[in-house]
């Protein structure tokens, strides 16, 4: 009944403006920075929601894990300062700046790789603002014809330019006098090409 018809066509990919991935951007970074690392999985949620990679997914819920246990790891520690040890100290601050500072390089590093022309995304052009829209090319459809019938009649692509060609001379009927008169001149011929033909 139905045949294979068009296939469906794929909606181009909308870039977001440089100005909101900008704010996101910022917004993310400085999310993972005030929290100290404990917030940092934020931001790889964030971009496993934009590149749906299982890989990013995957970093996310180890950033949740290393959080957990950085939270776990700080209740462990005593309370006051003077019992903690310097190892304890430089365990914690290496484990906030590996977190801190790997989140937010990969989130960055991925995210504007994401966004890049080479995935389908235009680069934002300088003119973009500044050129009109441009209206797809319109070609006339050409009938064809189907199952036995003869195409329909194309009219002519400018009718005033065009002139008509002069209708075809029409000869009119001869009268039966000029018959008579020009069988009485062939007659009158061939009587002289006799004449002349027999006196050589």
């Amino acid at each position: 009944m139905h045949g294979y018809g068009y296939p469906p066509q794929q909606q181009p990919k909308r870039r977001p403006s440089s100005a909101t991935l900008t704010a996101l951007r910022v917004l993310f970074v400085a999310l993972t920075l005030m929290s100290c690392g404990f917030l940092s999985w934020a931001s790889l949620l964030r971009l496993a929601t934009v590149t749906r990679k299982g890989l990013d997914w995957t970093l996310m819920v180890v950033a949740l894990a290393l959080n957990a246990g950085m939270f776990a790891y700080i209740l462990s520690t005593p309370d006051n300062e003077d019992e903690l040890t310097d190892a304890q100290a430089l365990v914690f601050l290496g484990w906030l700046l590996c977190t801190v500072v790997g989140t937010i390089t990969y989130y960055l590093y991925a995210e504007i790789r994401h966004y890049g022309p080479q995935y389908g995304y235009p680069g934002p052009s300088p003119y973009a603002g500044h050129l009109p829209p441009q209206a797809p090319a319109v070609t006339p459809a050409t009938p064809t014809p189907g199952y036995g019938y003869p195409p329909p009649p194309v009219p002519p692509a400018d009718p005033v330019r065009t002139p008509a060609p002069p209708p075809p001379a029409v000869p009119s009927p001869a009268s039966p006098q000029r018959l008579d008169q020009v069988r009485a001149e062939l007659d009158e011929l061939s009587d002289y090409l006799r004449k002349e033909g027999g006196s050589q």
